[in-house]
């Protein structure tokens, strides 16, 4: 007889093990489904009781509309262009502090607006509140804008400001004076209306903001601390209403940016003596560089995917998509290596899985036939908010793996600590109740922003920092950022000028609201 001990023993032992593992997928399932049936992050206080306000309403006749109109217009003809840190049209930045004078005379007169100069071209004013005790807030954009020239492309002229079906053209109409135009429009009215905030609140027009904002913002801030002033929240500008953009959703999207991507401009060089193109070395200063290169591009930052603030994002929009994708979203705690494998694949949703790399410089040789001693190459990263900028700089460094190639960092810093968006957030519930207000079927979450704005320099008077303006972006409509043909509705202008309307009034509620409590908590 032949012994089936051992036989029946491993049987019964692979039969536990698998129904095991089959209870326990049975049971994530279930987690899972009851989670994407009771999920849902935006009952909060949209049903909630808010303090009742005598918020002033905006009807825009048609003169008034002509108005504002001719008015943003001549902002875009001013061309208040930055081109580097040192060299920027002063001679525009001159024009456009007599035009705002011109275009906002009540703003300028008016007993409740304090305004200033700073660093000769940036702007700060300060509107007095009749409460003292309300902690203010910053409505913060931007004078200048990058260069643009008509033979890239462009449909019409960018400082122009050309109507087209709809449409007024120009540098600058995103970004960002339509925000700028559009918070002193709101303010000129409202004051014209006889308007008196409860609240404090500062405006702060940066004039440098494109490259840096070491001079405008920097100094604000620098002015504000010497008063010792702390701020509720800063508005800047940043993400948007996405309608359209995400494939599979359901609606527009608002996203209000809760943080930024840190940011790293690393330089890669290699020295080696010269010598004749006739006689080569194995190696030459140029391909050990670009093999250095080479690893970087073909060994991405680690996928960080589910990390960050972009979890709340995909939350927050989940229960506008269908099945299979709102499964998914809502249990990102279960398929975020998933979702983060799907999203690596086009370079705009990359941006949101890692710490993006890429190469924008490489500077080598004089002449065709002499072997250059010297090869450099320059890298810029996008830090993710998972990591920090030594991180980064240390991930480089191993996989360069090469001692020949020195490498130095030429500026960077972190990410942006993220800000709150829970239900006890002031700033963040202010601007959805006014997003909300005024688009009810817009979805509303939290965001990120891939790139950098003047808000970062203000962190130390602030631990909320929020990046929105109500400018709605199509499909497309990304690439116009920084890119020809740049315009925005002469309808979606009119909104902006609403919300600030709106916000500025919403901004005098002293507390929000309690929450209400959704069914399911899970």
């Amino acid at each position: 007889m032949t012994d089936s001990g051992p036989k029946f023993n491993i049987f019964k032992f692979l039969k536990i093990i698998i129904s095991s593992l089959f209870i326990a997928v049975l049971l994530l399932l279930t987690i899972a489904s009851i989670r994407t049936l009771s999920l849902d992050v935006n009952v909060g206080l949209q049903l909630a009781h808010w303090e009742k306000t005598n918020n002033i309403s905006l009807v825009i006749g048609h003169r008034q509309r002509e108005e504002l109109l001719a008015n943003f217009k001549e902002a875009i003809r001013i061309p208040t262009v930055s081109f580097s840190e040192k060299e920027s049209n002063t001679t525009a930045l001159l024009e456009f502090d007599r035009f705002l004078r011109k275009a906002f005379p009540t703003v300028f007169s008016s007993s409740l607006v304090r305004h200033e100069l700073v660093a000769n071209y940036s702007h700060l004013f300060w509107v007095q509140g009749s409460r003292s005790d309300l902690v203010p807030y910053l409505l913060l954009a931007h004078i200048d804008v990058v260069p643009a020239s008509e033979s890239d492309g462009w449909e019409a002229p960018p400082f122009s400001a050309k109507e087209m079906d709809g449409f007024i053209y120009g540098r600058g109409t995103m970004d960002d004076k339509g925000s700028l135009m559009g918070i002193l429009q709101a303010l000129e009215y409202l004051l014209m209306k006889g308007y008196a905030p409860c609240r404090g609140f500062y405006i702060g027009l940066g004039h440098d903001e494109e490259v840096g904002g070491y001079k405008g913002a920097m100094n604000i801030v620098r002015e504000l601390k010497l008063r010792g002033v702390q701020l509720s929240f800063v508005l800047d500008e940043g993400l948007a209403v996405l309608d359209g953009v995400i494939g599979g959703l359901e609606g527009p999207a608002a996203l209000i940016g809760i943080s930024e991507k840190g940011s790293a401009t690393v330089k890669l060089s290699v020295f080696m003596v010269p010598g004749h193109s006739s006689m080569p070395l194995r190696e030459t200063s140029i391909g050990i560089l670009a093999a250095a290169v080479k690893r970087l591009e073909e060994n991405p930052m680690p996928r960080l995917f589910g990390h960050g603030p972009e979890h709340g994002t995909f939350e927050h929009l989940a229960h506008k998509f269908g099945l299979p994708m709102k499964f998914i979203m809502t249990n990102l705690w279960l398929f975020a290596p998933l979702l983060g494998r799907v999203l690596e694949r086009k370079p705009e949703t990359n941006a949101f899985v890692r710490t993006t790399t890429a190469v924008t410089m490489f500077n080598a040789g004089v002449k065709v036939n002499i072997i250059p001693s010297l090869a450099e190459a320059y890298v810029n990263l996008r830090i993710h908010s998972a990591q920090s900028l030594q991180e980064v700089l240390d991930l480089i460094q191993s996989t360069v793996g090469d001692q020949r190639v020195k490498i130095e960092l030429v500026e960077g810093f972190d990410p942006l600590p993220v800000s709150s968006m829970d239900e006890k957030s002031f700033g963040y519930q202010i601007i959805k109740k006014t997003v909300l207000d005024m688009f009810p079927t817009v979805t509303v979450a939290p965001g990120i922003c891939i790139g950098n704005t003047d808000s970062r320099h203000f962190k130390d008077l602030t631990n909320d920092i929020y990046r929105f303006t109500p400018v709605w972006f199509k499909p497309g409509d990304a690439q116009r950022f920084h890119g020809i043909n740049e315009r925005i509705s002469k309808k979606n202008y009119e909104e902006l000028v609403v919300f600030y309307f709106s916000l500025i009034q919403n901004g005098d509620i002293q507390k929000l609201p309690e929450p209400h409590s959704s069914i399911h908590e899970l």
